[in-house]
C-alpha cells in the first residue's frame, strides 16, 4: 500500500492497512509546498533575530533566555540531547513506526516551520522501516511527549538506537550501510519533532485497531459458548434493541443472531429455561457499549492524527504572518480518550470471564463435566485456565483507574498541569493483551464444551471457525500445558487485527 500524506485527511483504517501491508509512503505536492512556505517564515525570524519561543530562546523556564545566532542549531541539538530521557521496555515496533508516519504528518499541514530535508528524512526512515528504539516510559503527555520523541529525534540525526532488519543497531551504522546522511537539525526542527502527542496517538491508534478487532472475535467465540449451553436466542430480537436508542447494542445483537442461524444447540425462551444469566443475555448490551466507546475513541484519535500540535505555530495569512505559542501539545482530549477505551475494553474480557464460569461450573453448565475434564478428580481440565482469566480481569481492573485524573507539575511550574495520557495508552495496551488472553481461555474452552455436545449441530458459521481453530486448538483429551494453546490463539486473535 502505498499511503499519500497530506497532513488532512489520514484514518486509522489507512494505519491499519499499511501496516498490514508493509506500505511506504509518499507526500503530496500541495502538503510539500506547505513545509516549504512555513519554513520560509523561520528564516525570516531567523533573519531578523524577532524574539520567537523555540526558534530564538531557550525552552521551558528557559524562554526568555535569548540565545546566540550563531547556537540556534545548536540549541536543537542540545534539546533532543537533553530531552532523551526515557526508560523501561520500549514501545512496539509498529507504534514507533506509526509515531513516525503521524509526526510527519503533522508537519505537512505547514505550521512547523521544518525544512524538506527534515521530512525527507522522516520518509526515508519510514520506507525503510528503520524504526527508532524508543522508551516507553518517561512522558507526561503534556508540552508534547517529549521524552518518547526525542528518541525518535535522536535516531534522525544518527544518535540513537533503531531496529533494522530484525536487528537493533546504532542509528548511525546502518544510515552508512544505507549510503545516507543523518540529518542536520536547523532551528526550530528539535522543536517541532518533539512538541506533540505522537507517543501516546499512536499507541492510542494501535489499541484502537486491535480492541475493534477483539470485540468483533468476541462475539463468534461468545456464539461458541451460547451454543454449550443452549443459550436462548430470544434475547437478541431486533425489537428489543432498536426500542433501546443504541446503534451499536442493535448490531451486537444482529450479529450473534446471524452465528447463531441454523444452531440445533440454541433454544427458545421456555424451552429449557425462561431467562439465560447476563453475560448471555446481555451481550448485545454490554459488547456494544463497547463499541460505542471505540466509535468516540476513534473520533477523538482521527481528529488528533491531523492535528496541528506543537508549538509555537506558524500561520501564513497573506498580508501579514503569525506565529504564536500556544497549548495544542497538551494531552488532555487524547488522555480521556484513551482511558475511555480502556473502559471498553475492560468489559469486553470482564464478561468472558464469566462466560468461562458458566461453562467450568458444574452448577452451572447443564451437566457438561466439571471443569470439562475427560477424567474429572485424576484430571484438572480447564480448572486452572479459569483462574488465569479471573486473575487477568483484576488486574485489568487496577490498569483501568485513569491516568488522566493526574498531574506533576513540571520545568519549575512552567508546566503545572500535564495530561499523563502516554500512561493511560500503554495501560490500555496492557490491558488489551489481557483482554485477548481472557478471550483465548473463553475460546479454547468452549471449543472443548461445544465439542462434548455435538459439534455437528453448531450453526454452519460457528461451525467454520470450530474447525478453523481445531487445527491447531486439539481436543482436550487429557491435562497438557493450557498455557501453550493460549497463546497460540491469542497470537492468532492479534494477528487477525490488521487482516480486516
Amino acid at each position: 500500500m502505498n499511503l499519500s500524506l497530506t497532513g488532512e485527511q489520514l484514518t486509522i483504517e489507512q494505519i491499519r492497512e499499511f501496516l498490514a501491508d508493509k506500505g511506504t509512503v509518499e507526500i503530496s505536492t500541495d502538503a510539500l509546498e506547505r513545509v516549504k512556505a512555513s519554513r520560509k517564515i523561520v528564516e525570516r525570524i531567523i533573519n531578523e533575530q524577532e524574539t520567537i519561543y523555540g526558534i530564538t530562546t531557550g525552552f521551558g523556564l528557559f524562554s526568555d533566555v535569548l540565545i546566540e545566532e550563531t547556537q540556534y542549531n545548536q540549541l536543537q541539538v542540545n534539546l533532543i540531547r537533553s530531552h532523551a530521557c526515557g526508560v523501561g521496555t520500549p514501545f512496539s515496533q509498529d507504534v514507533a513506526l506509526v509515531m513516525m508516519v503521524l509526526r510527519l504528518n503533522t508537519m505537512l499541514k505547514g505550521h512547523s516551520g521544518v525544512t524538506t530535508d527534515l521530512v525527507e528524512q522522516l520518509v526515508f526512515f519510514i520506507n525503510e522501516r528503520i524504526i527508532p528504539v524508543i522508551p516507553g516510559q518517561g512522558s507526561l503527555g503534556a508540552s508534547g511527549d517529549l521524552a518518547p520523541l526525542s528518541h525518535l529525534a535522536l535516531a534522525l540525526i544518527g544518535e540513537g538506537r533503531v531496529y533494522y532488519k530484525g536487528t537493533e543497531q546504532n542509528s548511525e551504522d546502518v544510515l552508512k550501510q544505507l549510503n545516507r546522511q543523518p540529518h542536520q537539525l536547523q532551528a526550530k526542527e528539535g522543536l517541532a519533532l518533539i512538541n506533540g502527542t505522537q507517543a501516546m496517538t499512536a499507541q492510542g491508534v494501535i489499541n484502537y485497531i486491535e480492541a475493534e478487532s477483539i470485540a468483533y472475535q468476541a462475539e463468534w467465540i461468545a456464539s461458541l459458548t451460547h451454543q454449550a449451553l443452549n443459550g436462548i436466542t430470544d434475547a437478541y430480537n431486533e425489537n428489543v434493541h432498536i426500542v433501546r436508542n443504541s446503534e451499536d447494542q442493535t448490531a451486537v445483537a444482529a450479529r450473534m443472531l446471524d452465528w447463531l442461524e441454523g444452531s440445533g444447540h440454541t433454544t427458545r425462551q421456555g424451552q429449557v429455561r425462561v431467562q439465560d444469566a447476563y453475560s448471555l443475555r446481555c451481550i448485545p448490551q454490554i459488547h456494544g457499549a463497547s463499541f460505542q466507546v471505540f466509535r468516540h475513541v476513534k473520533e477523538v484519535l482521527e481528529k488528533e492524527m491531523n492535528a496541528a500540535n506543537d508549538n509555537p505555530l506558524i500561520f501564513d495569512q497573506g498580508d501579514e504572518t503569525l506565529v504564536i505559542s500556544g497549548g495544542n501539545f497538551h494531552g488532555q482530549p487524547v488522555a480521556f480518550a484513551l482511558d475511555y477505551l480502556k473502559l471498553g475494553i475492560s468489559e469486553l474480557a470482564n464478561v468472558s470471564e464469566r462466560r468461562i464460569e458458566r461453562l467450568v461450573n458444574p452448577q452451572l453448565n447443564g451437566e457438561l463435566p466439571a471443569f470439562l475434564s475427560p477424567e474429572p478428580g485424576l484430571q484438572s481440565g480447564a480448572m486452572i485456565m479459569q483462574y488465569a482469566a479471573a486473575s487477568l480481569v483484576s488486574e485489568n481492573k487496577t490498569l483501568a483507574h485513569p491516568a488522566s485524573v493526574d498531574s506533576i507539575p513540571s520545568s519549575a511550574n512552567q508546566e503545572d498541569h500535564v495530561s499523563m495520557g502516554t500512561i493511560g495508552s500503554r495501560h490500555g495496551y496492557m490491558m488489551l493483551e489481557n483482554t485477548r488472553n481472557v478471550l483465548a481461555i473463553e475460546c479454547i474452552i468452549a471449543l472443548q464444551a461445544v465439542e462434548l455436545k455435538g459439534a455437528d449441530r453448531l450453526s454452519p458459521k460457528t461451525k467454520e471457525k470450530f474447525e478453523e481453530y481445531r487445527t491447531f486448538v486439539p481436543a482436550i483429551t487429557e491435562d497438557r500445558q493450557f498455557h501453550k494453546d493460549i497463546k497460540e490463539v491469542s497470537d492468532y486473535l492479534k494477528k487477525v487485527a490488521y487482516k480486516g
